[in-house]
């Protein structure tokens, strides 16, 4: 379930409206939760949640430090633009208000399905990387590889992940991106315009001939870019393309991966 374009829009012209009034490149969240009177609380709540916005009288931030939530990491950083977010949609913030809508705890990686999540990680992202930045950095390169991501990423003080969804978003290379744990397929994010859509095992198994694939199978692997055919990840390739080439980063962790893809 994509969010819809209107919304998109309203919810795109906020955040980078919010961002692009400071000159800095990375963002100043606790800057912008100030200004707002919307007091920021880093604790350690265990594996509850990863952050949640609450209302008493007044909206406040919890973030959870046990999980990695501090302000000096992309995870926190990421997780208190989302709950920025959810104060800054005007339909959050007045539900949660009137009690229409609980306080509901977020969880990084999770619940990617629900909409409401996904308005405040779409927020997130346009609030840490404000598109007329970030498209204009990515115009810096004249041909796509990995490093663009991780020069991005540390540029701009996010995550891997939150960096390479942005850049399939807006970025001027069509990529996919993927995470997956024990060996199943946990969410996909592509570029509109990424040339294929079906995987060669179904939207559920992770490839086996990809790099994650074997990551899983074999429990060896470590983070690596690798030249591959396209078929290794994708399905119903015409016979035209069948010597196409792709090229996949593998990220391994424990029983984790998240594999960029894209083609040369």
């Amino acid at each position: 379930m994509k969010i819809n374009s209107r919304k998109k829009n309203q919810i795109r012209e906020i955040a980078e409206f919010l961002a692009m009034e400071h000159d800095e490149t990375i963002t100043p969240l606790k800057k912008i939760a100030h200004l707002e009177d919307v007091p920021v609380f880093y604790d350690d709540y265990g594996n509850a949640f990863d952050g949640t916005l609450v209302y008493d009288n007044g909206y406040y931030i919890h973030l959870n430090t046990a999980l990695g939530n501090t302000q000096d990491k992309e995870r926190g950083r990421f997780t208190l633009a989302h709950e920025l977010g959810h104060y800054f949609i005007n339909t959050h913030r007045l539900a949660l208000k009137e009690g229409l809508l609980e306080p509901h705890p977020s969880r990084y990686n999770k619940n990617k399905h629900q909409m409401i999540e996904r308005e405040a990680d779409f927020f997130a992202s346009c609030l840490l990387m404000p598109q007329e930045r970030f498209r204009l950095d990515c115009e810096f390169y004249r041909r796509f590889d990995y490093n663009i991501i991780e020069d991005l990423h540390k540029k701009y003080h996010v995550s891997i992940t939150a960096c390479a969804i942005r850049f399939a978003d807006i970025g001027t290379h069509p990529i996919m991106v993927v995470y997956m744990e024990d060996n199943k397929i946990q969410w996909k994010w592509q570029s509109d315009d990424f040339q294929f859509w079906n995987l060669a095992d179904g939207k559920i198994n992770v490839p086996k001939d990809s790099l994650a694939g074997q990551y899983f199978r074999t429990g060896i692997g470590q983070k690596r870019t690798e030249e591959l055919w396209g078929i290794d990840w994708f399905n119903d390739i015409r016979d035209e393309d069948l010597n196409s080439k792709i090229f996949e980063q593998v990220i391994p962790y424990k029983n984790k991966a998240l594999s960029i893809v894209w083609f040369a």
